[in-house]
């Protein structure tokens, strides 16, 4: 229902009752390593992501790549925020609606949710990890992507000649 872009409501100091974000944290990991190998993973598609589903693929991936390599071997960023109020219009429904409701008249709707606006080729995710991690980390986006309503791809940023044969 709400996978398509639409013209963007983001003043949330002007929308009562909108909801705060669900995504709990945006860096994990070891923040102040350095890591010389960096993998992301980028939406194929123009799509808006729920803020419930970028928990959920940080929470894959994060969990993925913790089990793997320790919470000192890596460094994950979640690089898009979601800014966009998502808003529905309820319909009455059970016997005597049609008496009640409105229909579709004035149907602007209330704030149900947040959204991330991503447009073709936007950068999701990124892990920074070792060389010979490489496998754990492609993994950890690859689950990621899972979770999210576009298909995505996982690209080396950083570091691809040290991934020499890897690749």
């Amino acid at each position: 229902m709400f996978r398509r872009l639409e013209r963007p409501l983001t003043k949330r100091q002007f929308v009562d009752g909108a909801p705060g974000i669900r995504v709990r944290q945006f860096d994990m990991g070891n923040k102040t390593a350095e890591f010389p190998v960096k993998l992301t993973l980028v939406a194929k598609e123009a799509v808006q992501i729920r803020d419930t589903a970028l928990e959920a693929a940080r929470i894959a991936a994060n969990k993925f790549a913790t089990r793997r390599l320790g919470s000192s071997n890596y460094y994950l960023k979640l690089r898009i925020y979601p800014h966009h109020i998502l808003r529905e219009h309820r319909m009455a429904v059970g016997a005597g609606a049609d008496r009640i409701s409105q229909g579709m008249r004035m149907a602007y709707g209330r704030p149900v949710g947040n959204a991330a606006r991503v447009l073709k080729g936007a950068k999701i995710m990124s892990i920074w990890i070792k060389p010979e991690a490489f496998e754990v980390g492609k993994g950890a986006l690859r689950r990621a992507g899972y979770k999210l309503p576009t298909p995505t791809q996982v690209i080396v940023e950083k570091g691809a000649e040290l991934l020499k044969g890897k690749i």
